[in-house]
């Protein structure tokens, strides 16, 4: 067994890279040393029972290596960037009591960002103005939403797209809630986790050739597929009262996987808990030209098998449709990841000639065996 680099006993290891580039491999590896305790970074993993589409490491894997911040809330309950931050200090804190150096591991690197630039003060927002403002969206719509920006925040409102639900309604709660628009609470002096003195911040970020990234994507994607992400979803659908509009129900794959069972009109939707209306507006599309479609794809391919079994031409096709946008969706996200991981490395604060002795810069690494080998030496 390698050992670990020689960090000293006060260390923090970000370990940052895209999805599908083989970081969890590596935290094993490292977890395996006895040095580290393992803290995920990863936006979708804090869901129970949404396993197959995050990727999210086996029961005998999170046994093996637990993992802190993993199934942490329901599909249906919210997690702010905030709450992530205090929840990691609190845990970096205790792996140090235990002699352990906190290993930071994912992909969602809103959550990095937050750490290594700071958060402005806005202030979480109350349940009961988020419901408020949620029950306004569904009786008359985002849009709606977007224009009360304009009266009372102009700054946000010039900012945001018409279609970021997500951002709109956050802006419109923090305002509601604070009489204060979010663009002046943004402006406040902001706090970065990795500016604790007692610390050692040691950042380390993957980026992987993309050609090699996205045949790894494909071939995660099949095998999602294969164990029954379409399942699964559905086993959501039954037991708990999703919304379209849910962070959890936003999330690449699941999204996709809820406008096939749209299509081909699935009888979930018509269970009692669920808004069957407010999934067919998101998704539905109407009747499908099925014969410009037939004219540009092969709908079966001897490589590809359906998730589930395809009786109707109509279900073949959405399938199809499915797994395509899901492996575009996933490309997209990867992207994103992509300029995430190029703005924290241009951070400031941890540029390479930094002399802030607590921040060390970003080691920007192009394969996760380079990687390795300089945390396990």
């Amino acid at each position: 067994m390698r050992q670990a680099n020689t960090f000293t006993d006060n260390s923090v290891v970000c370990l940052m890279a895209p999805t599908a580039s083989g970081k969890t491999a590596l935290a094993y590896e490292l977890y395996d040393t006895g040095r580290f305790e393992l803290i995920s970074v990863d936006s979708a993993l804090i869901y129970r029972d949404m396993t197959i589409g995050t990727a999210k490491p086996s029961t005998e894997e999170l046994q093996r290596y637990p993992h802190h911040l993993v199934d942490i809330i329901d599909p249906t309950e919210t997690y702010s960037v905030a709450q992530f931050v205090r929840d990691t200090s609190a845990l970096i804190d205790n792996a140090h009591n235990q002699q352990k150096i906190p290993l930071l591991v994912g992909g969602t690197m809103m959550y990095y960002m937050a750490l290594l630039d700071g958060l402005s003060a806005v202030p979480d927002t109350d349940e009961a103005v988020r419901a408020r403002v949620e029950a306004w969206r569904q009786q008359a719509g985002i849009n709606e939403l977007h224009q009360y920006l304009q009266s009372v925040d102009p700054v946000t409102h010039a900012r945001l797209n018409e279609s970021d639900t997500q951002r709109i309604t956050r802006a419109v709660e923090v305002y509601l809630q604070t009489q204060t628009p979010i663009s002046e609470w943004q402006r406040t002096p902001k706090q970065r986790l990795a500016d604790t003195p007692s610390q050692v911040w040691h950042n380390i970020a993957v980026m992987p050739d993309r050609a090699w990234l996205h045949q790894r994507i494909e071939q995660r994607l099949d095998i999602m597929w294969q164990e029954g992400l379409v399942d699964e979803v559905i086993s959501l659908l039954n037991n708990y009262p999703l919304n379209p509009n849910m962070v959890s129900m936003r999330c690449v794959g699941y999204r996709q996987v809820l406008e096939y069972l749209v299509a081909i009109q699935h009888p979930v939707f018509d269970m009692p808990h669920l808004d069957k209306e407010a999934f067919y507006a998101a998704f539905w599309q109407g009747e499908v030209d099925y014969q410009d479609v037939l004219k540009k794809q092969t709908l079966f391919q001897e490589s590809q098998s359906a998730p589930i079994s395809t009786d109707t031409e109509t279900q073949a096709l959405a399938c199809y449709q499915m797994q395509n946008k899901a492996l575009y969706a996933t490309r997209q996200l990867a992207k994103r990841q992509y300029t995430w991981l190029r703005k924290i490395s241009q951070l400031p604060n941890l540029a390479e000639d930094n002399q802030i002795q607590n921040n060390s810069a970003v080691m920007t690494f192009t394969n996760m065996v380079q990687a390795t080998d300089y945390l396990l030496r």
